[in-house]
């Protein structure tokens, strides 16, 4: 069956992507509202795109990377730095802050596809508890954060950053230890890299994952309670490390 594109409206919803191209955008247009993110996500789309005068493009790709909670890989190096280092992880106190560095270009590439229109989106999203960050400090220092959305008992994450060694690896670290703790299915990591496979990412074709995504729809999302997890101090008893 060929692959077929969604072409969206302002006032459209999403077909489940089920014949999408598996390696381009699966629809293209509509707008960045709270009503059209929330529908792509709980189908299993994501925006990506690098110009807001573009029209947006829609992702679903198959395989798709995700992360199992419990299957984070914490290597020597990571175990080596923690025990040597004392850290402060701290849940939606810092959205703003974590989304525009990670908007920062990456060394070697001169362009960001955290648009402006794209920092507007999810920050609104955030203000109605549906996108979230997670913040790593160190010495009073933000090194790294990741931020994304939870829908259900899915997290999609968007984007990470880190600022000095391992701040973005404590990032998912902790992300994985509340998913886990929260009883979260998985941690949805878009494309599959070298990098995620030695975190212990799995790749799933797209039936499988929407399989997942229509399992998920059952459960309802608890945003007022992602600020109620507070901050930790230590990772050695609220995190149960094995270091």
């Amino acid at each position: 069956m060929a692959a077929h594109i969604q072409i969206l409206s302002a006032s459209d919803s999403f077909n489940v992507p089920h014949h999408g191209p598996e390696t381009g955008p699966v629809a293209l247009g509509g707008v960045l509202s709270a009503r059209l993110l929330i529908d792509a996500y709980s189908k299993g789309i994501f925006p990506w795109f690098s110009n807001d005068n573009m029209p947006i493009y829609w992702w679903s790709p198959s395989p798709r990377a995700i992360l199992y909670p419990h299957s984070f890989h914490i290597s020597k190096s990571l175990k080596k730095w923690l025990r040597r280092h004392r850290c402060t992880i701290t849940v939606d106190q810092a959205f703003t802050e974590v989304i525009t560095r990670c908007a920062q270009p990456r060394q070697g590439c001169e362009v960001t596809w955290i648009t402006p229109k794209i920092n507007q989106a999810y920050r609104m999203l955030h203000d109605q508890g549906i996108a979230h960050s997670l913040e790593v400090w160190y010495k009073d220092q933000l090194i790294g954060g990741i931020y994304g959305v939870g829908l259900g008992k899915h997290f999609y994450g968007e984007s990470m950053f880190s600022s000095q060694t391992n701040g973005s690896k404590i990032a998912m670290l902790a992300l994985c230890q509340i998913l886990q703790r929260e009883s979260f299915k998985f941690l949805d990591c878009q494309l599959m890299t070298r990098h995620l496979t030695t975190l212990g990412a799995t790749a799933l074709p797209r039936p499988e994952f929407l399989n997942f995504i229509e399992e998920n729809r059952k459960f309802q999302a608890k945003p007022t309670e992602w600020k109620q997890l507070g901050i930790w101090q230590s990772y050695s008893d609220p995190w149960h490390l094995n270091l």
